[in-house]
Protein backbone atom coordinates (compact mmCIF):
# COMPACT_ATOMS: atom_id res chain seq x y z
CA UNK A 1 0.00 0.00 0.00
CA UNK A 2 1.18 3.31 -0.75
CA UNK A 3 1.24 5.25 2.33
CA UNK A 4 2.27 8.77 2.66
CA UNK A 5 2.62 10.96 6.22
CA UNK A 6 2.05 14.30 6.30
CA UNK A 7 4.29 16.28 8.91
CA UNK A 8 3.99 19.90 9.71
CA UNK A 9 5.94 21.77 12.78
CA UNK A 10 5.52 24.37 15.18
CA UNK A 11 8.54 25.70 16.63
CA UNK A 12 8.78 27.95 19.71
CA UNK A 13 12.33 30.04 20.26
CA UNK A 14 13.00 31.84 22.76
CA UNK A 15 14.86 35.22 21.90
CA UNK A 16 18.05 36.30 22.94
CA UNK A 17 16.86 39.44 24.19
CA UNK A 18 18.15 40.74 27.89
CA UNK A 19 15.08 41.45 29.16
CA UNK A 20 11.46 39.84 28.77
CA UNK A 21 8.63 40.74 26.10
CA UNK A 22 6.80 42.97 27.81
CA UNK A 23 8.79 44.22 31.07
CA UNK A 24 12.22 44.79 31.89
CA UNK A 25 12.94 41.91 33.96
CA UNK A 26 15.73 40.05 33.28
CA UNK A 27 15.50 37.23 30.66
CA UNK A 28 17.92 34.72 31.46
CA UNK A 29 18.01 31.02 32.04
CA UNK A 30 19.07 28.90 35.37
CA UNK A 31 18.59 31.90 37.92
CA UNK A 32 17.27 30.51 41.27
CA UNK A 33 13.42 30.42 40.66
CA UNK A 34 11.26 32.79 41.16
CA UNK A 35 13.26 35.95 40.97
CA UNK A 36 13.28 37.61 37.96
CA UNK A 37 9.55 38.56 37.82
CA UNK A 38 7.74 41.94 38.37
CA UNK A 39 3.93 42.91 38.52
CA UNK A 40 3.62 43.09 34.75
CA UNK A 41 5.01 39.26 33.93
CA UNK A 42 2.88 37.99 37.11
CA UNK A 43 -0.13 39.54 35.38
CA UNK A 44 -1.08 42.02 38.55
CA UNK A 45 -4.36 44.01 38.36
CA UNK A 46 -3.52 47.80 37.20
CA UNK A 47 0.35 46.80 35.73
CA UNK A 48 0.46 47.72 32.03
CA UNK A 49 3.07 45.75 28.89
CA UNK A 50 5.35 47.60 26.78
CA UNK A 51 6.54 46.20 24.52
CA UNK A 52 10.24 45.23 23.90
CA UNK A 53 11.41 47.08 20.63
CA UNK A 54 14.07 43.72 20.19
CA UNK A 55 11.14 41.22 19.89
CA UNK A 56 10.01 43.45 16.57
CA UNK A 57 13.36 43.57 15.47
CA UNK A 58 14.10 39.88 15.49
CA UNK A 59 10.93 38.83 14.37
CA UNK A 60 11.47 40.83 10.89
CA UNK A 61 15.49 39.83 10.76
CA UNK A 62 13.90 36.18 10.57
CA UNK A 63 10.88 37.04 8.41
CA UNK A 64 13.45 38.66 6.02
CA UNK A 65 15.52 35.16 5.98
CA UNK A 66 12.47 33.88 5.33
CA UNK A 67 11.45 35.76 2.24
CA UNK A 68 8.29 35.82 4.51
CA UNK A 69 5.83 38.75 4.04
CA UNK A 70 5.31 41.38 6.39
CA UNK A 71 1.78 42.81 7.98
CA UNK A 72 3.29 45.93 8.25
CA UNK A 73 0.33 47.18 10.41
CA UNK A 74 -0.27 44.66 13.64
CA UNK A 75 -1.23 43.70 16.78
CA UNK A 76 -0.93 41.58 19.69
CA UNK A 77 -4.38 39.91 21.11
CA UNK A 78 -5.20 37.56 23.99
CA UNK A 79 -5.02 33.94 24.06
CA UNK A 80 -7.59 32.91 27.09
CA UNK A 81 -6.79 29.45 28.78
CA UNK A 82 -6.10 28.24 32.44
CA UNK A 83 -2.65 26.54 32.93
CA UNK A 84 -1.03 26.46 36.07
CA UNK A 85 2.68 28.23 34.16
CA UNK A 86 0.42 31.24 33.01
CA UNK A 87 -0.02 33.68 35.93
CA UNK A 88 -2.58 36.06 34.00
CA UNK A 89 -4.59 33.47 32.94
CA UNK A 90 -4.10 34.54 29.91
CA UNK A 91 -1.22 34.93 27.11
CA UNK A 92 -0.12 37.80 24.97
CA UNK A 93 0.20 36.33 21.54
CA UNK A 94 -0.58 37.37 18.04
CA UNK A 95 -3.90 35.67 16.56
CA UNK A 96 -5.43 37.07 13.12
CA UNK A 97 -2.33 39.50 12.19
CA UNK A 98 0.94 37.83 12.89
CA UNK A 99 4.39 40.01 11.98
CA UNK A 100 5.36 37.42 9.25
CA UNK A 101 3.56 35.37 6.90
CA UNK A 102 3.61 33.63 3.72
CA UNK A 103 7.46 32.39 3.75
CA UNK A 104 9.62 29.63 3.01
CA UNK A 105 12.62 28.06 4.01
CA UNK A 106 15.10 25.87 2.07
CA UNK A 107 16.64 22.74 3.12
CA UNK A 108 19.24 20.29 1.47
CA UNK A 109 17.97 16.70 2.11
CA UNK A 110 21.04 15.66 0.55
CA UNK A 111 24.01 17.05 -2.25
CA UNK A 112 22.40 18.99 -4.85
CA UNK A 113 18.30 17.83 -3.36
CA UNK A 114 16.84 21.12 -2.37
CA UNK A 115 13.24 21.42 -0.81
CA UNK A 116 11.12 24.49 -0.65
CA UNK A 117 9.00 24.08 3.27
CA UNK A 118 6.54 26.84 3.38
CA UNK A 119 6.61 29.12 6.11
CA UNK A 120 2.80 29.72 7.12
CA UNK A 121 3.31 32.57 9.71
CA UNK A 122 6.06 33.80 12.15
CA UNK A 123 4.69 35.29 15.19
CA UNK A 124 5.23 36.75 18.59
CA UNK A 125 4.15 36.53 21.88
CA UNK A 126 5.42 35.90 25.52
CA UNK A 127 6.83 31.98 27.33
CA UNK A 128 4.77 30.89 29.83
CA UNK A 129 6.49 29.40 33.45
CA UNK A 130 7.74 26.35 34.06
CA UNK A 131 5.93 23.48 35.96
CA UNK A 132 7.80 20.94 38.02
CA UNK A 133 6.36 17.81 39.34
CA UNK A 134 8.44 16.12 42.32
CA UNK A 135 6.46 12.42 42.46
CA UNK A 136 8.13 11.60 45.88
CA UNK A 137 6.52 14.33 47.50
CA UNK A 138 3.67 14.50 44.85
CA UNK A 139 3.92 18.26 44.82
CA UNK A 140 3.93 20.49 41.70
CA UNK A 141 6.43 23.15 42.01
CA UNK A 142 6.26 26.49 39.20
CA UNK A 143 9.14 28.55 38.59
CA UNK A 144 7.83 31.74 37.35
CA UNK A 145 11.18 33.01 35.72
CA UNK A 146 10.10 32.09 32.42
CA UNK A 147 7.28 33.68 32.26
CA UNK A 148 7.08 36.77 29.74
CA UNK A 149 10.28 35.83 28.00
CA UNK A 150 10.02 36.87 24.19
CA UNK A 151 9.54 34.15 21.89
CA UNK A 152 8.86 33.75 17.98
CA UNK A 153 6.54 30.82 16.77
CA UNK A 154 6.89 29.25 13.31
CA UNK A 155 4.20 27.43 12.13
CA UNK A 156 5.05 25.46 8.90
CA UNK A 157 2.56 23.93 5.82
CA UNK A 158 2.28 20.36 6.49
CA UNK A 159 5.24 20.46 3.53
CA UNK A 160 7.05 17.78 5.00
CA UNK A 161 7.08 13.73 4.64
CA UNK A 162 9.26 12.26 6.85
CA UNK A 163 10.84 12.08 10.41
CA UNK A 164 14.14 12.47 8.31
CA UNK A 165 12.58 16.05 6.24
CA UNK A 166 11.68 17.14 9.60
CA UNK A 167 15.28 16.71 11.25
CA UNK A 168 16.86 18.53 8.62
CA UNK A 169 14.29 21.19 8.12
CA UNK A 170 14.78 21.83 12.17
CA UNK A 171 18.90 21.78 11.95
CA UNK A 172 18.42 24.44 8.93
CA UNK A 173 16.37 26.43 11.06
CA UNK A 174 18.62 26.23 14.26
CA UNK A 175 21.62 27.44 12.05
CA UNK A 176 19.28 30.05 10.91
CA UNK A 177 18.08 31.31 14.33
CA UNK A 178 22.11 31.41 15.19
CA UNK A 179 23.30 32.76 12.05
CA UNK A 180 21.02 35.79 12.57
CA UNK A 181 21.61 36.20 16.57
CA UNK A 182 18.16 36.10 17.33
CA UNK A 183 18.40 32.85 19.46
CA UNK A 184 20.76 30.46 20.77
CA UNK A 185 18.16 27.63 20.17
CA UNK A 186 19.39 25.07 22.76
CA UNK A 187 16.66 22.45 23.17
CA UNK A 188 18.37 21.02 26.08
CA UNK A 189 17.82 24.92 27.91
CA UNK A 190 14.06 25.10 26.54
CA UNK A 191 15.20 27.76 24.01
CA UNK A 192 13.75 25.69 21.32
CA UNK A 193 10.74 23.71 21.36
CA UNK A 194 8.70 21.93 18.93
CA UNK A 195 5.43 20.60 18.37
CA UNK A 196 4.76 18.43 15.55
CA UNK A 197 1.31 17.46 13.58
CA UNK A 198 1.18 13.85 11.31
CA UNK A 199 -1.27 12.50 9.32
CA UNK A 200 -1.07 9.52 7.56
CA UNK A 201 -2.93 9.12 4.33
CA UNK A 202 -2.74 6.74 0.92
CA UNK A 203 -1.27 8.74 -2.04
CA UNK A 204 -3.77 10.90 -3.70
CA UNK A 205 -6.12 11.01 -1.19
CA UNK A 206 -7.24 13.70 1.19
CA UNK A 207 -5.81 15.17 4.25
CA UNK A 208 -5.85 12.34 7.28
CA UNK A 209 -6.73 13.61 10.75
CA UNK A 210 -4.01 15.16 12.21
CA UNK A 211 -2.67 14.66 15.79
CA UNK A 212 -0.25 16.73 17.83
CA UNK A 213 2.63 15.56 19.36
CA UNK A 214 4.28 17.42 22.37
CA UNK A 215 7.24 17.11 25.10
CA UNK A 216 10.05 16.16 22.66
CA UNK A 217 13.78 17.65 24.23
CA UNK A 218 15.69 16.67 21.04
CA UNK A 219 15.95 16.26 17.50
CA UNK A 220 16.44 12.89 17.98
CA UNK A 221 12.96 12.50 20.34
CA UNK A 222 11.02 14.30 17.38
CA UNK A 223 12.25 11.64 14.94
CA UNK A 224 11.52 8.73 16.97
CA UNK A 225 8.03 10.31 18.23
CA UNK A 226 7.14 11.02 14.21
CA UNK A 227 7.95 7.60 13.35
CA UNK A 228 5.77 6.14 16.22
CA UNK A 229 3.39 8.08 15.24
CA UNK A 230 3.28 7.30 11.99
CA UNK A 231 3.14 3.73 12.32
CA UNK A 232 0.25 3.84 15.14
CA UNK A 233 -2.20 5.61 12.93
CA UNK A 234 -1.07 3.00 9.90
CA UNK A 235 -2.03 0.08 12.03
CA UNK A 236 -5.35 1.61 13.30
CA UNK A 237 -6.31 2.26 9.15
CA UNK A 238 -5.24 -1.14 8.19
CA UNK A 239 -6.93 -2.71 11.13
CA UNK A 240 -10.24 -0.64 10.20
CA UNK A 241 -10.46 1.64 12.79
CA UNK A 242 -9.42 5.16 10.89
CA UNK A 243 -12.09 6.94 12.99
CA UNK A 244 -9.81 6.02 16.23
CA UNK A 245 -7.62 8.54 14.98
CA UNK A 246 -8.95 11.74 16.54
CA UNK A 247 -7.39 15.01 16.78
CA UNK A 248 -5.65 15.06 19.93
CA UNK A 249 -2.32 16.44 21.71
CA UNK A 250 -0.40 13.56 22.68
CA UNK A 251 2.96 13.65 25.03
CA UNK A 252 5.76 11.79 23.76
CA UNK A 253 7.36 9.85 26.82
CA UNK A 254 10.88 9.46 25.29
CA UNK A 255 12.11 6.91 27.60
CA UNK A 256 9.63 4.28 26.54
CA UNK A 257 9.31 5.15 23.15
CA UNK A 258 5.60 5.61 23.35
CA UNK A 259 2.88 8.74 23.20
CA UNK A 260 -0.30 9.20 25.43
CA UNK A 261 -2.93 10.99 24.78
CA UNK A 262 -2.83 14.61 27.00
CA UNK A 263 -5.96 16.61 26.11
CA UNK A 264 -8.36 16.84 22.95
CA UNK A 265 -6.72 19.38 20.29
CA UNK A 266 -8.57 22.84 21.05
CA UNK A 267 -9.44 25.14 18.14
CA UNK A 268 -9.26 29.02 18.24
CA UNK A 269 -12.91 29.49 19.03
CA UNK A 270 -11.53 27.86 22.55
CA UNK A 271 -8.78 30.01 23.20
CA UNK A 272 -11.61 33.04 22.88
CA UNK A 273 -8.65 35.57 21.27
CA UNK A 274 -9.49 39.38 21.36
CA UNK A 275 -6.61 42.55 20.74
CA UNK A 276 -4.74 43.05 23.44
CA UNK A 277 -6.28 45.81 25.08
CA UNK A 278 -3.42 47.38 26.90
CA UNK A 279 -1.52 47.42 23.67
CA UNK A 280 -3.09 49.61 20.71
CA UNK A 281 -2.62 48.34 17.32
CA UNK A 282 0.55 49.54 16.18
CA UNK A 283 2.12 50.24 12.63
CA UNK A 284 6.40 48.83 12.14
CA UNK A 285 8.39 51.57 11.72
CA UNK A 286 9.76 51.27 7.46
CA UNK A 287 13.56 52.79 8.49
CA UNK A 288 13.62 49.90 10.97
CA UNK A 289 12.15 47.49 8.30
CA UNK A 290 15.06 49.16 5.93
CA UNK A 291 17.61 49.16 8.03
CA UNK A 292 17.38 45.43 8.89
CA UNK A 293 17.07 44.63 5.51
CA UNK A 294 19.96 46.17 4.24
CA UNK A 295 22.17 44.49 6.80
CA UNK A 296 20.47 40.89 5.34
CA UNK A 297 22.23 37.57 6.78
CA UNK A 298 23.63 34.83 4.59
CA UNK A 299 21.68 31.79 5.71
CA UNK A 300 23.96 28.58 6.52
CA UNK A 301 22.73 26.59 3.25
CA UNK A 302 23.73 29.75 0.66
CA UNK A 303 26.99 29.56 2.70
CA UNK A 304 27.82 26.11 1.94
CA UNK A 305 26.80 26.03 -1.66
CA UNK A 306 29.63 29.44 -1.86
CA UNK A 307 32.03 27.65 0.01
CA UNK A 308 31.96 24.65 -2.35
CA UNK A 309 31.95 26.81 -5.65
CA UNK A 310 34.15 29.79 -4.22
CA UNK A 311 36.72 27.64 -2.39
CA UNK A 312 36.24 24.41 -4.10
CA UNK A 313 36.00 22.22 -1.26
CA UNK A 314 33.56 19.08 -0.55
CA UNK A 315 30.41 19.10 0.17
CA UNK A 316 31.08 17.50 3.56
CA UNK A 317 33.68 19.72 4.80
CA UNK A 318 31.28 22.62 3.72
CA UNK A 319 28.28 21.24 5.58
CA UNK A 320 30.42 21.00 8.64
CA UNK A 321 32.06 23.97 8.42
CA UNK A 322 28.77 26.21 7.94
CA UNK A 323 26.51 24.50 10.58
CA UNK A 324 28.26 26.82 12.95
CA UNK A 325 28.26 30.86 12.46
CA UNK A 326 31.74 31.33 14.14
CA UNK A 327 33.14 28.26 12.68
CA UNK A 328 32.46 29.49 9.09
CA UNK A 329 33.67 33.18 9.78
CA UNK A 330 37.02 31.35 11.14
CA UNK A 331 37.43 29.47 8.16
CA UNK A 332 37.02 32.53 5.28
CA UNK A 333 39.46 34.41 7.66
CA UNK A 334 42.10 31.91 7.35
CA UNK A 335 41.37 32.03 3.88
CA UNK A 336 42.11 35.52 3.29
CA UNK A 337 45.93 34.75 3.39
CA UNK A 338 46.18 30.86 2.47
CA UNK A 339 44.35 29.52 -0.99
CA UNK A 340 43.94 25.88 -0.54
CA UNK A 341 40.75 25.69 0.89
CA UNK A 342 40.14 22.23 0.52
CA UNK A 343 43.93 21.44 2.60
CA UNK A 344 42.97 24.48 5.17
CA UNK A 345 39.45 22.67 5.48
CA UNK A 346 40.54 18.95 6.19
CA UNK A 347 42.86 20.18 8.78
CA UNK A 348 40.39 22.90 10.58
CA UNK A 349 37.61 19.68 10.54
CA UNK A 350 39.96 16.53 11.73
CA UNK A 351 42.24 18.40 14.07
CA UNK A 352 41.01 21.78 15.42
CA UNK A 353 37.39 20.62 16.02
CA UNK A 354 38.84 17.63 17.37
CA UNK A 355 40.54 19.28 19.91
CA UNK A 356 37.83 22.11 20.48
CA UNK A 357 35.07 18.73 20.68
CA UNK A 358 37.57 17.50 23.14
CA UNK A 359 37.80 20.46 25.56
CA UNK A 360 34.45 21.04 25.25
CA UNK A 361 35.36 24.37 24.25
CA UNK A 362 33.78 26.69 21.30
CA UNK A 363 35.57 28.28 18.29
CA UNK A 364 35.19 31.78 19.90
CA UNK A 365 37.41 31.05 22.76
CA UNK A 366 40.32 29.22 21.65
CA UNK A 367 43.62 30.35 21.46
CA UNK A 368 44.33 29.30 17.61
CA UNK A 369 43.53 32.37 15.90
CA UNK A 370 42.87 32.35 11.80
CA UNK A 371 46.46 33.78 11.85
CA UNK A 372 48.23 30.73 13.32
CA UNK A 373 46.03 28.16 11.94
CA UNK A 374 47.76 29.60 8.51
CA UNK A 375 51.10 29.87 9.70
CA UNK A 376 50.78 26.17 10.82
CA UNK A 377 49.06 25.39 7.19
CA UNK A 378 52.20 27.12 5.59
CA UNK A 379 54.87 25.66 7.24
CA UNK A 380 53.69 22.07 6.66
CA UNK A 381 53.21 23.14 2.77
CA UNK A 382 56.96 24.68 2.87
CA UNK A 383 58.40 20.98 4.23
CA UNK A 384 59.38 23.07 7.09
CA UNK A 385 57.41 20.61 9.41
CA UNK A 386 55.90 16.96 8.78
CA UNK A 387 52.22 16.70 9.09
CA UNK A 388 52.99 14.91 12.52
CA UNK A 389 55.05 17.91 14.00
CA UNK A 390 51.97 19.84 12.55
CA UNK A 391 49.39 18.36 14.78
CA UNK A 392 51.96 18.65 17.68
CA UNK A 393 52.30 22.62 17.26
CA UNK A 394 48.62 22.77 17.46
CA UNK A 395 47.97 21.64 20.33
CA UNK A 396 50.67 23.67 21.69
CA UNK A 397 49.49 26.87 20.30
CA UNK A 398 45.23 25.44 21.35
CA UNK A 399 47.20 25.37 24.77
CA UNK A 400 49.52 28.27 25.28
CA UNK A 401 48.38 30.80 22.33
CA UNK A 402 51.79 31.02 21.43
CA UNK A 403 53.15 31.35 17.72
CA UNK A 404 53.74 28.42 15.66
CA UNK A 405 56.80 29.75 14.61
CA UNK A 406 58.59 30.62 17.53
CA UNK A 407 57.14 26.83 18.68
CA UNK A 408 59.02 25.67 15.91
CA UNK A 409 62.08 27.39 16.31
CA UNK A 410 61.87 26.55 20.38
CA UNK A 411 61.54 22.88 20.02
CA UNK A 412 64.09 22.55 17.07
CA UNK A 413 60.66 20.80 15.24
CA UNK A 414 61.85 21.72 11.58
CA UNK A 415 61.65 18.82 9.35
CA UNK A 416 64.85 17.56 7.97
CA UNK A 417 64.71 17.74 4.48
CA UNK A 418 68.70 17.93 3.98
CA UNK A 419 69.30 14.86 1.51
CA UNK A 420 73.00 14.39 2.67
CA UNK A 421 72.22 14.03 6.09
CA UNK A 422 68.75 11.77 5.21
CA UNK A 423 71.07 9.59 3.21
CA UNK A 424 73.42 9.20 6.05
CA UNK A 425 70.70 8.46 8.97
CA UNK A 426 69.27 5.83 5.82
CA UNK A 427 72.55 4.15 5.80
CA UNK A 428 72.80 3.66 9.44
CA UNK A 429 69.80 1.72 9.76
CA UNK A 430 70.21 -0.15 6.75
CA UNK A 431 73.63 -1.20 8.88
CA UNK A 432 71.80 -1.69 12.05
CA UNK A 433 69.67 -4.11 10.71
CA UNK A 434 70.68 -6.35 8.32
CA UNK A 435 68.95 -9.27 8.85
CA UNK A 436 65.64 -7.43 7.92
CA UNK A 437 67.63 -6.38 4.73
CA UNK A 438 68.62 -9.20 3.87
CA UNK A 439 64.56 -10.73 4.20
CA UNK A 440 63.73 -7.40 2.39
CA UNK A 441 66.18 -8.33 -0.66
CA UNK A 442 65.12 -11.94 -0.97
CA UNK A 443 61.39 -9.70 -1.46
CA UNK A 444 60.08 -9.23 1.32
CA UNK A 445 59.09 -6.00 0.30
CA UNK A 446 56.58 -5.29 3.19
CA UNK A 447 59.82 -4.60 5.51
CA UNK A 448 59.42 -1.07 3.61
CA UNK A 449 57.56 0.26 6.50
CA UNK A 450 59.65 -1.13 9.19
CA UNK A 451 62.70 0.76 7.21
CA UNK A 452 60.45 3.76 7.20
CA UNK A 453 59.62 3.50 10.91
CA UNK A 454 63.27 3.32 12.07
CA UNK A 455 64.13 6.53 9.84
CA UNK A 456 61.38 8.25 11.61
CA UNK A 457 62.22 7.12 14.70
CA UNK A 458 65.78 7.65 14.83
CA UNK A 459 64.93 11.41 13.41
CA UNK A 460 62.56 11.53 16.12
CA UNK A 461 59.89 12.37 13.27
CA UNK A 462 61.40 14.70 11.76
CA UNK A 463 62.05 13.37 8.68
CA UNK A 464 60.84 14.73 5.22
CA UNK A 465 58.27 11.61 4.72
CA UNK A 466 58.59 12.05 0.89
CA UNK A 467 62.28 12.92 0.79
CA UNK A 468 63.27 9.75 3.35
CA UNK A 469 60.75 7.60 1.29
CA UNK A 470 62.70 8.16 -1.84
CA UNK A 471 65.93 7.75 -0.38
CA UNK A 472 65.21 4.87 1.38
CA UNK A 473 63.83 3.00 -1.29
CA UNK A 474 66.71 3.86 -3.43
CA UNK A 475 69.14 2.39 -1.16
CA UNK A 476 67.39 -0.79 -0.38
CA UNK A 477 67.14 -1.33 -4.04
CA UNK A 478 70.82 -1.05 -4.78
Amino acid sequence: MNWESVIGLEIHTQLNSRTKAFCDCKAEFGEEPNTNICPVCMGYPGSLPVVNEELIKKALKLGIATKSKINYKTKFDRKNYFYPDIPKNYQITQYDYPICYDGKLTIDLKERDIKDVRINRIHMEEDTGKVFHDKDDKLTLIDYNRAGIPLLEIVTEPDLRSSEEAHVFLKELKGALRYLDISEANMEKGELRVDVNVSVRKKGEELGTKVELKNMNSFKAVEKAIDYEIKRQKKLIINGKKEDIKQETRMWIDDKGISRVMRTKEEAADYRYFPEPDIPAFEIDREMFKKIKKNKIELPLEKKYRFINEYNISYYNASVLTSDFSLSNYFEEILENYDDGESAANFVINELLSLVNENDDIIDNIKVSPEYMYKILKLLDSDVISSKIAKKILGETYNTGRDPEIIVEEKGWKQMSDSDELENIIENVINENQDEYNRYKDGEKKLFGFFMGQVMKKTKGQANPKKANKILRKKLEE
